[in-house]
C-alpha cells in the first residue's frame, strides 16, 4: 500500500511540475489545503478517491492517469473482468477496485468498495457530482448532509456527493457496495 501512495505521490507532482501550477494554486484551485497537498506529493497521506478526480480534472487527465501511470485507450467499451479491477487501497479499511480504468473519456466512475467491519467512525468527504452505491452484501450506514440511512443488500442511493458524506459498517463482516461517481 505504501509503494502505491508514493506512486500516486510521485505522478502528481510530475503533473503539477509538467504544468507549472504551485502548491499553492493547487490550493486555490482546489480547495485542498497547501500543507495537505504537500503530503500528498510527498506520500506521507493517502490522496482520497475524491481527490484524484479533482486532480485529474485540473491537470486534465483521467483519473487513471493518477491511479495506475497508463492511459486509457478503449473508446467503445471496456470489459473488466470480475476480481480484475485496478486495486486501490485508500486505507486497510477501505478497499476501491476500479472497474473502468482502461476506458477513455469517462463521465463516471465505477467502483467496487468492501468496507472492513472495523469502520465505526464516520469520516465525510465532499467531491463534485453525484454518486450511486448499490448495496452487494452486508449493511452499511450512510451519512449525507447530516442524515443517516442503514442500507442493507439489495439497497441503493443516489446522492449529491458535494453535500458531506460518509459510511460505517454497520456489521461484522465486510460490506461491499457499488458505487459509480459522476464528475459533474
Amino acid at each position: 500500500m505504501e509503494n502505491q501512495r508514493m506512486a500516486i505521490a510521485e505522478r502528481i507532482k510530475g503533473l503539477r511540475d509538467a504544468s507549472d501550477f504551485t502548491v499553492e494554486s493547487i490550493a486555490r484551485d482546489t480547495g485542498i489545503p497547501v500543507e495537505t497537498y504537500r503530503q500528498y506529493e510527498e506520500g506521507i497521506a493517502d490522496v482520497p478517491m475524491s481527490t484524484i478526480s479533482i486532480l485529474a480534472n485540473l491537470y486534465k487527465v483521467d483519473p487513471t492517469t493518477i491511479l495506475t501511470g497508463g492511459d486509457p485507450h478503449a473508446t467503445v467499451f471496456r470489459v473488466t473482468r470480475k476480481g480484475a479491477g485496478a486495486i486501490v487501497e485508500r486505507r486497510n479499511v477501505y478497499h476501491y477496485e476500479a472497474l473502468s480504468v482502461l476506458f477513455a473519456g469517462k463521465r463516471m466512475e465505477p467502483f467496487i468498495v468492501t468496507v472492513d467491519p472495523s469502520v465505526k467512525e464516520l469520516h465525510t468527504n465532499v467531491h463534485p457530482g453525484q454518486e450511486f452505491n448499490y448495496i452487494l452484501s452486508g449493511s452499511i450506514r450512510l451519512t449525507v448532509d447530516g442524515q443517516s440511512v442503514v442500507l442493507n443488500e439489495g439497497d441503493s442511493i443516489y446522492f449529491d456527493s458535494t453535500k458531506p458524506h460518509g459510511m460505517q459498517n454497520e456489521g461484522n463482516v465486510p460490506a461491499k457496495f457499488l458505487a459509480i461517481i459522476t464528475d459533474k
